[in-house]
């Protein structure tokens, strides 16, 4: 039964990821019940059995949130561009379907996005996901002794609905700075959990690692490092928005057995790729749990 079970959960992972890496091709019942290998027949009823949501809906919340990606953080495509990439035949029809689902048009969004919406939106896409969370074992988990790493730091304090806007001047800073993700490893220092019980409490910190002096900016950007020493190290590949499961497995489950003790600095994580430029199947992170 067990074995059954995976290989039905295989076949339907194979399905999520080869959506993820064809948002820009038909994407039909024929087609996606031919990689799943199950009956067409049977297929649509199956998927919405697993994840909630039907096909039709995956898929479109799936290039909406590659779509949103592009317009608020990459200049590089015109809005015109991103409606024909997310499957739609006219700029209008895509505005539409945008400002329904997220009370903004794509224009709009570019220029200033309302993120308490948009992370409403997406809670289906995020609880489909999650039905396939893969489960981890000790044997995931390395220990690495990891060098010192000078850090500046955008500190996001606050609900966490409004983080996006944080990402954004983030990435406009070091933009401005030539600190690309290629040269300049990315880091997030988790001072909260990921939905505290106050959303007020929410805390996490934005760094991006350089030797370059941090100049005064208000209180928007600081110096800081993220410490060497001993670290417990969990490796994520696909689907890299929601890390709290990887996280809670190091402190619930790996660190007791471990017989290891924790250091006195917060649990965090190395992004090594992201999304949109590599499909969501495809990111990387490491997760760092530093111990003594």
């Amino acid at each position: 039964m067990k074995a059954a079970l995976q290989n039905y959960r295989d076949r339907m992972r194979r399905v999520l990821d080869h959506i993820d890496r064809h948002l820009d091709e038909d994407l039909d019942l024929d087609s996606l019940s031919g990689v799943a290998a199950f009956s067409k027949f049977h297929f649509h009823r199956q998927f919405t059995a697993t994840f909630g949501v039907s096909v039709h809906r995956y898929v479109q919340l799936a290039r909406l949130k590659r779509a949103s990606h592009q317009l608020a953080y990459s200049n590089a495509l015109g809005v015109t561009d991103i409606a024909m990439d997310a499957g739609y035949d006219t700029p209008d029809a895509f505005a539409r379907a945008f400002r329904q689902r997220f009370g903004q048009s794509p224009s709009s969004f570019r220029k200033s996005p309302d993120w308490e919406p948009w992370f409403a939106a997406f809670g289906p896409l995020d609880i489909a996901r999650s039905k396939l969370m893969r489960t981890f074992t000790s044997d995931d988990v390395t220990i690495r002794d990891v060098l010192p790493t000078k850090v500046a730091i955008m500190e996001h304090r606050g609900d966490p609905a409004t983080l996006g806007a944080t990402i954004q001047r983030f990435i406009a800073w070091r933009k401005a700075r030539g600190l690309h993700p290629s040269t300049s490893p990315t880091f997030n220092v988790w001072r909260s959990e990921r939905r505290p019980s106050t959303p007020a409490h929410y805390s996490t910190d934005l760094c991006v690692g350089t030797d370059q002096p941090i100049e005064a900016n208000g209180e928007e950007i600081k110096a800081g490092e993220i410490p060497g020493g001993r670290c417990a190290v969990l490796r994520i590949v696909g689907y890299t928005d929601n890390l709290e499961p990887a996280a809670l497995y190091l402190y619930r489950d790996w660190l007791p057995a471990s017989g290891e003790e924790a250091r006195d600095f917060p649990i965090y994580c190395q992004r090594l790729s992201f999304f949109p430029e590599v499909s969501e199947h495809e990111t990387v992170a490491e997760v760092f749990l530093p111990l003594k």
